[in-house]
């Protein structure tokens, strides 16, 4: 779904000479510096910039399935609201809060700075187009903002990459953590329409599994074959390492229809990712 922060030559290679953008998906790597909190803090962080934002331009739920935000509408003056919750968080000494504050912390982070991102550079078809990278391997992978260190916390600069396969997927080692982040494209789980908070975490990272699961771009059967998110390929080391384990993630989280096609499916699966932008009215 994202480049990798670090590519090792080999993979580089098997790249170049397969095309196949799973030989070069991100593995969760620690970085060990965020896995510091404190256990008793029971703080809340304020996130409601973020919400209220959110409720202005994002729709959702949308009769489409996909939440779509209106970039095109954002005013001058929200895009400095957006900008100044994203440096208010920068200041947050996240390693003094608890595990659950830090989560909701880090996503929301993710995700309103890939909307930052995106709104400095708007109008574009994709995400993809926006290449901050630079060098070889910006190029040959498709641009993107991923790798590009955006943001200050702790006097540690950080890149989109850096939250979820350094932080996020290793410290929480939670596969629900694919539902939560969003990349601003239609193929992506939904941008949700409240930000995380320590209280509702399971809420949202258990609604946004389902309701990904359950639309068209997560998962679906055409002709007896089983057609799923390229998230599944990717990253299919979070989703159990195999077929098998995928089908079981999925039959997790399917609805009744859905679940009762997925017992006993052993045939192989087709993947397919929308990358256009998740704009709209």
């Amino acid at each position: 779904m994202r480049n990798s922060w670090k590519i090792a030559p080999a993979i580089a290679l098997a790249y170049c000479l397969t095309g196949d953008p799973a030989l070069a998906a991100p593995a969760a790597e620690l970085w060990p510096r965020w896995q510091k909190h404190d256990a008793a803090d029971t703080r809340a962080i304020d996130h409601s910039a973020w919400g209220a934002f959110l409720g202005k331009y994002l729709a959702a739920p949308h009769p489409s399935g996909v939440n779509r935000l209106r970039y095109g509408g954002v005013t001058k003056e929200d895009k400095a609201a957006l900008d100044g919750y994203v440096a208010r968080l920068e200041k947050i000494p996240i390693s003094t809060y608890g595990r659950n504050a830090q989560q909701a912390y880090w996503i929301n982070l993710y995700n309103a700075l890939t909307i930052k991102v995106v709104l400095e550079h708007f109008p574009v078809e994709s995400i993809k187009d926006i290449n901050l990278s630079s060098g070889l391997f910006g190029g040959l992978f498709g641009g993107g903002p991923w790798k590009a260190r955006l943001v200050t916390v702790e006097s540690e600069k950080i890149s989109l990459d850096d939250i979820e396969h350094r932080i996020l997927r290793p410290i929480w080692r939670d596969n629900r953590v694919h539902y939560a982040v969003n990349c601003a494209s239609i193929g992506c789980p939904n941008l949700q329409a409240e930000p995380f908070t320590a209280g509702n975490l399971e809420r949202l990272l258990d609604g946004g599994a389902r309701e990904y699961v359950n639309h068209t771009r997560g998962a679906a059967f055409e002709d007896g074959r089983l057609r799923v998110s390229s998230i599944y390929d990717w990253f299919q080391a979070d989703f159990g390492g195999n077929t098998k384990g995928v089908v079981e993630h999925l039959r997790q989280y399917a609805e009744p229809p859905l679940r009762k096609r997925l017992e006993g499916y052993n045939g192989s699966l087709d993947h397919h990712y929308d990358w256009s932008l998740n704009t709209g009215r």
